[in-house]
């Protein structure tokens, strides 16, 4: 059983053709934190589709992300699916018929139809219009002018309010005490960076209230997604919302600017260049754990990271918190190879491996030299009350589609992990 809260209808279509509908040629790359323009949008598409990098902005004008912007021709292929991290976890866990979950988040009557029956919508989160994200896919090796993708990935934007404001919080939290979930899963809070900085901080502390009313013995995932703004990332992270949480999702994106927003270890990398090096993944994971998880002279009750990039997934956990690892960190990785193929089993004709066969397991201390074996993909390592569990992805050579695919590794990761009662 499980809870979420953000939701929305996720239009899927060709980035490249999208921009060059627009009339939009391609240029000079930048990254733009708030989408205000066609100038904007083209910029920031080229910016990351250049890194093979995913991202999601806000589009600050309604006007400009919807009127005015009719491609030409009018003869356009897109794919209407479930979006949202919360409403793609909840669809994900949805597949098992043992669970029934709970979804708040602003539910319109496509997404309603799109979601799965195990999918329970409270009356008070249903509303007349869905909310759209547009998600520009773009595959690797594509070509647009002189950018050329070196990986398959997506520039996602929308001008979402009612997620942005988390709108839903406090029906899903009001929710809780008759649906009685084992799990509750939170995302979303990336949506509010479209809000001005005093709503923004004055929803964040609202929000705050509203988690810390979940009863204690309910485990708590918060999935992270593509933010901007440092300092708003600071705040979730000292003394708002990941005490409160005691697992977190995040891709390589995201954990390279929660380190960044708080002078973390390896804080002055720009980028990642290539497959994110597993030594300073771990280093971050770490520190994360060591300095704002779960311990005697804190009030935290985070115990759990899930982190995921496109060639390895690592299971950080606060020792005697959590079982099955090994187990949930490899159903992860499958869900991503089967995924992203759009295939019911892993199917080995349509896979390669992109993992380092060889890493160091740290580079701020004495670290181990490991070999990857395939006989026994799973790799374990231990670090002063804390266990990494790393495994390779079997990745898919051509995907059918990377939205979402953190999400499902996540919710799977999830139903495959034991929280131990404390």
């Amino acid at each position: 059983v499980s809870s979420s809260v953000n939701a929305c209808v996720d239009v899927v279509l060709s980035g490249v053709k999208l921009l060059e509908a627009l009339g939009l040629e391609p240029g000079d790359g930048k990254n733009h934190a708030v989408l205000s323009s066609r100038q904007d949008l083209r910029e920031a598409f080229t910016h990351f589709m250049e890194r093979g990098a995913a991202a999601e902005r806000f589009f600050s004008d309604a006007a400009a992300s919807q009127s005015k912007w009719d491609p030409h021709p009018p003869l356009f292929v897109f794919q209407l699916y479930v979006g949202g991290n919360a409403a793609l976890i909840g669809q994900k866990l949805a597949t098992n018929p043992d669970l029934k979950i709970l979804l708040c988040g602003p539910v319109g009557p496509k997404l309603h139809e799109l979601l799965d029956d195990n999918v329970v919508v409270p009356p008070e989160s249903m509303q007349e219009r869905d909310e759209f994200h547009l998600i520009l896919e773009y595959q690797a090796g594509e070509q647009w002018g002189r950018v050329r993708a070196p990986a398959a990935n997506r520039f996602i934007f929308s001008h979402d309010l009612s997620n942005g404001a988390l709108n839903m919080l406090e029906v899903f939290v009001s929710s809780l005490d008759e649906f009685q979930p084992d799990l509750v899963v939170l995302s979303g809070l990336h949506m509010m960076e479209g809000q001005s900085k005093e709503a923004r901080q004055r929803r964040l502390m609202e929000a705050v209230a509203s988690i810390s009313d979940i009863p204690t013995d309910i485990p708590i995932h918060l999935e992270l997604a593509s933010m901007t703004d440092q300092d708003f990332m600071s705040n979730i992270m000292h003394q708002q919302v990941f005490p409160l949480v005691n697992s977190i999702g995040l891709n390589e994106q995201e954990l390279l600017f929660l380190t960044q927003a708080a002078s973390g270890p390896h804080a002055s990398l720009a980028s990642w260049s290539g497959i994110p090096d597993v030594g300073v993944v771990s280093d971050i994971l770490f520190w994360i754990l060591k300095e704002h998880g779960k311990a005697a002279e804190r009030a935290s009750d985070l115990t759990r990271i899930h982190f995921h990039t496109l060639a390895y997934h690592i299971l950080a956990t606060v020792d005697g918190h959590w079982g099955n690892q090994a187990a949930a960190v490899a159903a992860g990785a499958r869900a991503a190879g089967t995924q992203a193929c759009a295939t019911d089993t892993i199917d080995t004709s349509r896979v390669l491996l992109k993992a380092p066969r060889e890493f160091l397991t740290s580079h701020t201390e004495a670290p181990a030299r490991i070999s990857l074996n395939p006989d026994e993909p799973v790799v374990h390592w231990h670090r002063e009350g804390i266990s990494f569990h790393f495994t390779p992805v079997l990745v898919c050579k051509d995907p059918v589609r990377t939205v979402g695919l953190g999400d499902a590794i996540s919710a799977e990761g999830l139903l495959y992990s034991e929280a131990y009662p404390q």
